[in-house]
C-alpha cells in the first residue's frame, strides 16, 4: 500500500488513476478481441 502512496506523490493523482482504469479495462479488451475473431470465424463457416 505504502507503493501506492509514493506512486502519487511521484506522479500526480490522475496518472495513477488513468494507470488504474487502463490496467483494468485490457482484460475486457481481451474478451473483445477474442468475440470479434471467433465471431469472424463463425460467419466465414
Amino acid at each position: 500500500m505504502t507503493e501506492w502512496f509514493t506512486l502519487v506523490s511521484d506522479v500526480g493523482f490522475p496518472v495513477v488513476v488513468t494507470l488504474y482504469l487502463l490496467h483494468r479495462i485490457e482484460a475486457k479488451l481481451d474478451t473483445v478481441v477474442l468475440s470479434i475473431q471467433h465471431l469472424t470465424d463463425e460467419v466465414k463457416k
